[in-house]
């Protein structure tokens, strides 16, 4: 499409929780993070166009994960809103609703709740529990 631009997604990591570290609370974050631990809170992303949530086999989250990009390979203990694209891995484990965009699961993932589509556009946010608006 002409004049569109593309959104790219991060390709860096700016926040590292590592395989020995336990986060207790929210994590907020912007460009790309990689959980090799385990995140007891919520992480949301602070830009929802193009940051990156990565959870290697080694990691888990207990609490809500809000971001436009994530790549799960770990645990979740909560519910997923994948803003634009979410990849679940061989290794991954939802215990809880997954909200997507685009959905990518490979053989071996497991989510243990629903799996709801959600579309979005540039004026059209993805819709959460509680944030509908009233007719």
């Amino acid at each position: 499409m002409l004049g569109k631009k593309k959104k790219r997604k991060v390709t860096q990591v700016d926040t590292l929780v590592g395989q020995h570290t336990v986060v207790s609370g929210d994590l907020n974050f912007t460009g790309g993070c990689h959980i090799d631990g385990k995140v007891i809170g919520n992480i949301i992303s602070d830009d929802l166009d193009t940051s990156v949530l990565t959870v290697s086999d080694r990691g888990s989250i207990e609490g809500e994960v809000r971001v436009p990009y994530l790549i799960l390979n770990g645990t979740v203990i909560g519910n997923v809103y994948a803003y634009q694209h979410v990849e679940l891995a061989a290794n991954a484990r939802v215990e809880g609703n997954v909200y997507y965009n685009l959905l990518e699961m490979t053989m071996g993932a497991e989510v243990n709740g629903q799996l709801i589509h959600q579309l979005t556009g540039a004026d059209e946010p993805l819709q959460l529990p509680g944030n509908e608006e009233e007719v």
